[in-house]
């Protein structure tokens, strides 16, 4: 169960917005603070990412920066007689669906070129930068832009270091199997020992150390991420409460809307709506140099 592809699908709304630019020096292309997930790919040439409150970045050619949290920042050029090519774009997300996925991320994650980085993620990028010179409005454009984030996020939860956390969790030998058995049935009447089972560990145990590293009791996580299935379905489809109740394990209409309201701070039928009335995210697309 690939449980990142898994997040990603849920909390992600329309389709990626790109763009392709080429700039001479000097030059700086300032971007506010928003709610999308940005990022910066640079096909050729040279340039200095600056965030606030983060030390500036020089960037080379293939580097890769993600804004998951949307900081305002700034990127130029500073060396003379040397163009850049660049493809900048966002991807958008649902923010009134929390998951650590995205509050773990760091301000600014940068994943330089070189041997360190992941084969998966350069061939990724390589797709890509052929696509584009080939044609630059191409339909492949969209989906080789969510493979890329996809594998971004896997270098960086691949690469990470600590015993805390989202990610660490997932690759623990022992919380991941619970982590992924939620994942793959959802709405399974999983308790505590029943997921300590997977973990091969006691009720408590289980209990104290999923908390200890996620942040949140086994039961919290459950909860929340069954939320977050749901929304996804009351927003794109026109099944009835009790079909998405019983699609993330609620027997009772009831309780579902409970939980929900718990979670999002709306009724079910209030969210759909509001989400119905919500303006659609560009299509994808980029623009030639």
């Amino acid at each position: 169960m690939d449980v990142i592809s898994d997040v990603v699908a849920e909390l992600r709304i329309g389709a990626p917005h790109s763009s392709r630019t080429e700039r001479r020096t000097p030059w700086e292309d300032r971007f506010e603070a928003t709610d999308s997930v940005g990022f910066h790919l640079v096909l050729r040439g040279t340039c200095r990412l600056t965030a606030a409150g983060q030390p500036p970045r020089e960037l080379g050619a293939g580097d890769v920066v993600l804004l998951p949290r949307g900081v305002a920042h700034s990127i130029g050029g500073h060396v003379l007689g040397i163009p850049t090519l660049l493809l900048c774009g966002a991807y958008r997300f649902d923010r009134s669906r929390r998951h650590p996925l995205l509050t773990e991320l760091p301000e600014v994650l940068h994943l330089p070129a070189g041997p360190r980085r992941p084969a998966a993620l350069d061939t990724a990028l390589d797709l890509l930068t052929r696509e584009l010179d080939t044609d630059p409005d191409s339909g492949a454009v969209g989906p080789l832009l969510e493979i890329l984030l996809l594998f971004m996020l896997r270098a960086w939860y691949d690469g990470r270091d600590g015993d805390a956390g989202w990610g660490a969790a997932l690759s623990d030998p022992d919380l991941g199997p619970a982590l992924r058995a939620i994942h793959r049935d959802p709405a399974n009447a999983w308790t505590v020992q029943t997921l300590g089972d997977r973990a091969h560990m006691s009720r408590s145990s289980f209990a104290q150390r999923f908390t200890e590293t996620v942040g949140v009791a086994p039961q919290t996580y459950l909860t929340r991420w069954r939320m977050t299935l749901a929304a996804r379905r009351l927003r794109d489809t026109d099944d009835t409460l009790r079909v998405v109740a019983e699609s993330v394990g609620y027997t009772s209409e009831y309780a579902f809307a409970k939980a929900f309201k718990r979670e999002f701070g709306v009724a079910p039928g209030r969210y759909r709506h509001l989400a119905a009335a919500a303006p659609e995210y560009p299509a994808t697309g980029s623009t030639g140099e």
